[in-house]
């Protein structure tokens, strides 16, 4: 029941990775707004919208282990109106975060008994993000792909056994200890437990492959698909049908397999990523970060809505920033800082967040075309990525090198995310 194939990824920046298991457990386990089994459904919901079955089945348990009602497992018409009112917050920031308003905020904030509090939205909120942009490392470090009949596509190194984790951030190897305890890290302690542990076995092993997922996928699409577009076109909300959306949960024996349709879920799955240079100029406007930015204004309202939260993001943001990338920078001929802020401001860019102190033309110079390509994969629609595209970008580069740059993505799609949530909870609040 151990997050062991991200963990891995993540072990080759041992101080990252320490960080992000900080936040995480945090998220999921410590004094908060949410209850503890919402926490998870909230994850599965994020997790869904990029048809990442590895982190949905990870939550799915989890949600059942914190005393979760198996029935909301059937899909969102099972569950609570109140977290089913937060489906559309989940869709816009999954694809298109620039579409958030102060509108949609306040719908969820004053809904009479379905009402959610401010800490309770900030801490959904982070939640959404988390899971967003987690999922898209699971795919871009093929952690989804093990998920596959026998581990296919797996996008491990070939040796992983005879490599240090700590190879890409320190010059002095690492001892022992610190690689068996990266090595045997869990990300949730509460999945310790023999039972869960084989269950999630069974998962890996009964779970159909990819392939034959989308093929289902697609005959149900197919199937739904004009009421889907009518949904959208005449502003109707599109929901799932109660009896051909079921996620079924057990086998004939009774035990816990996983989500098979990942589906029922979701609320409108044709809305996707759409590129913001195309959007209608009288919709939106690019997001200035002189004017709203992480450091000055969004991580003193996440702080103080949700305690110490913006404290454990703040250090994952600087985490992701500090990494060693003088071997990458030194392939591209530009110093590290450099190379490390082109990524970053490419994938803000994609989000509509503009630096006005950066010259975009370095984007161009610094990122060669197939790495952009990944990047915008990875980073927009996580779910079409496949290891040939891993493989495909950066052949001189190593493993670990690869890792960071999904570690980039992670950080920057997370804080692109907040960025405007946090911003349209400060206006609603304004």
């Amino acid at each position: 029941g151990r997050l062991e194939a991200v963990t891995q990824q993540m072990g080759y920046h041992p101080q990252y990775l320490d960080s992000f298991l900080k936040t995480q457990h945090y998220l999921m386990h410590m004094d908060g707004p949410l209850p503890f089994d919402c926490r998870h459904y909230i994850a599965i919901m994020a997790a869904a919208r990029h048809q990442c079955r590895y982190l949905v089945n990870l939550h799915v348990l989890q949600f059942l282990r914190a005393g979760g009602d198996p029935q909301w497992l059937r899909g969102l018409d099972f569950i609570p109106p109140k977290l089913r009112n937060l489906n559309e917050i989940n869709k816009i920031l999954a694809h298109r975060p620039w579409l958030i308003t102060k509108e949609h905020i306040e719908k969820l904030l004053k809904i009479s008994e379905w009402s959610w509090s401010l800490a309770e939205l900030v801490h959904a909120v982070v939640l959404l993000a988390h899971c967003h942009a987690l999922a898209s490392f699971v795919f871009g470090c093929g952690c989804e792909q093990d998920e596959g009949l026998g581990g296919r596509g797996s996008l491990k190194p070939s040796s992983p056994g005879n490599q240090c984790f700590c190879e890409a951030t320190t010059g002095n190897g690492c001892s022992q200890e610190l690689l068996r305890i990266n090595r045997k890290r869990s990300l949730d302690s509460c999945m310790e437990l023999d039972s869960l542990r084989e269950r999630m076995q069974r998962i890996h092993v009964e779970t159909e492959g990819r392939e034959e997922m989308r093929l289902l996928q697609q005959d149900r699409e197919e199937g739904e698909g004009q009421g889907a577009e009518v949904g959208v076109q005449d502003g109707t909300e599109h929901r799932s049908d109660p009896s051909a959306g079921h996620c079924p949960l057990t086998d004939t024996d009774g035990e816990v397999t996983g989500a098979t349709n990942l589906a029922c879920y979701m609320q409108d799955p044709d809305f996707g990523y759409q590129d913001f240079a195309r959007r209608d100029e009288d919709q939106t406007q690019v997001f200035r970060v002189q004017d709203y930015s992480w450091e000055d204004h969004g991580f003193s309202l996440v702080n103080r809505l949700y305690s110490d939260i913006g404290h454990l993001l703040d250090e994952k943001f600087r985490m992701v920033d500090g990494l060693q990338s003088s071997a990458m920078a030194k392939r591209q001929g530009c110093e590290p800082s450099v190379f490390k802020r082109g990524i970053w401001n490419y994938i803000h860019c994609m989000f509509g967040i503009r630096y006005d102190d950066y010259d975009y033309a370095e984007v161009n110079q610094l990122l060669e075309r197939m790495l952009k390509v990944y990047i915008k994969t990875v980073t927009c629609y996580p779910e079409k990525t496949n290891p040939e595209m891993f493989d495909r970008f950066w052949k001189q580069f190593k493993h670990s090198e690869k890792v960071h740059v999904n570690l980039l993505i992670l950080e920057a799609r997370m804080q692109a995310e907040l960025l405007y949530a946090l911003q349209a909870i400060t206006q609603y609040m304004i």
